[in-house]
């Protein structure tokens, strides 16, 4: 499906600087299949690269400026590499700056390159394109000017340019956007990196994206506070059992046995915790022995808890599970992402796609008056040159 898109990068690139590109990048989105919010938890998360992707086609220029195109935006800038990096009120140009700004920070030498690009990762749909941006650019110049540098630090400076953005987030997006591989999932330990892949045959089933088209502005501010309360409870939970370092080392038992000891909130923010690293495990030893409606039955646990105990749903989205919940053609549903919004993932029947969509539609739109977007997505490989 990414044959046009590079064609069309391809053809650009050639028409605005009269020469073909040395260089062709893929970059892709990535979605989580389980384990939300305990990435800060000291827990682990299942990602993997997704089928969208940004193309970037590249060239040196023999100066010591660079001019990047986002074909998309109809947009352009020039950055003089001489000179100290500095944000734009051009917000899109600061992840590319942001990108420029590490390497250059890190030491890596490089000289003026021209670079067009252009996406299929639907914008704000919590498929981090920004993620992509970041690591389809610098493996873009690393492949350009011959650089060193690892996987693992692409994701790294990756990371490190979007808190220069002043977006303060996790290695997930990044890492799985470099580490992707085709039917592989990656079980990933944010705090150390460690990491190992698991199978992600769906077999009979289909991945769908069911996109609320809804943002509710809470997410900042109660995203902040739910870390307060994990803080809280794992205290309670050392004070009382000396041995636990962290969620991970929790059990469901010793929870339970300090529910008294604890706020509600609390007691149901940590309890969704432990029992989130839990089904990340459950997942991959489900993905591995092939039994995809086992892993359907953790999606749809996950949601409850997201939305009763860590409280990040809303009102669209869980109506979009709990419909999915009923509907015979689908064996598991969740909140994708931060919450409050976004999309919702679903493993579908197949054979039975458009008969879903076309009733989720209809219901959605008669519900709330918001028209529902789909995304088909395959579970494919991470940052590539072609």
């Amino acid at each position: 499906m990414n044959d046009i898109l590079i064609q069309n990068t391809v053809t650009f690139f050639e028409k605005s600087f009269g020469s073909s590109p040395e260089k062709t990048v893929l970059s892709p989105g990535r979605i989580n299949i389980i384990g939300e919010h305990i990435d800060y938890n000291d827990g682990y998360v299942l990602p993997a690269a997704i089928d969208k992707v940004i193309c970037f086609a590249f060239s040196k220029n023999n100066t010591k400026t660079s001019k990047i195109i986002a074909i998309d935006l109809n947009e352009e800038f020039e950055i003089d590499l001489t000179k100290e990096v500095k944000l734009s009120d051009v917000v899109w140009t600061n992840y590319i700056r942001g990108v420029i700004k590490q390497l250059q920070d890190n030491g890596f030498s490089f000289e003026g390159f021209n670079c067009v690009f252009s996406s299929n990762i639907p914008v704000g749909s919590g498929l981090s394109s920004s993620a992509a941006l970041e690591c389809g650019t610098i493996f873009g110049i690393k492949s350009l000017f011959d650089l060193k540098i690892e996987k693992v630090d692409i994701s790294l400076l990756g990371q490190k340019a979007e808190h220069w953005v002043g977006i303060n987030c996790g290695i997930m997006d990044q890492f799985s956007s470099v580490h992707g591989l085709e039917n592989k999932v990656i079980k990933l330990d944010c705090n150390t990196l460690d990491f190992e892949y698991h199978n992600a045959d769906f077999k009979d089933y289909s991945l769908i994206l069911f996109d609320s088209n809804v943002k509710h502005s809470l997410f900042t501010s109660e995203y902040n506070t739910r870390r307060i309360e994990c803080e809280e409870g794992l205290s309670i939970i050392k004070s009382h059992f000396p041995e636990v370092k962290s969620f991970r080392d929790s059990s469901v038992e010793q929870i339970l046995s300090l529910k008294d000891k604890m706020s509600e909130k609390v007691f149901d923010r940590v309890h969704f915790v432990v029992k989130e690293i839990n089904r990340v495990i459950k997942a991959c030893e489900a993905l591995d022995a092939g039994n995809i409606e086992l892993l359907g039955e953790l999606l749809f646990e996950t949601h409850y808890g997201l939305s009763k105990e860590y409280e990040v749903s809303c009102e669209e989205l869980d109506m979009l599970v709990d419909t999915a919940k009923e509907d015979d053609a689908i064996i598991g549903s969740r909140l994708m992402g931060g919450g409050f919004g976004g999309c919702t993932i679903n493993l579908v029947k197949k054979g039975h796609e458009n008969e879903v969509k076309s009733k989720f539609s209809k219901l959605y739109l008669d519900t709330f008056g918001i028209e529902l977007k789909f995304y088909d997505v395959k579970i494919s490989n991470g940052t590539t040159l072609l």
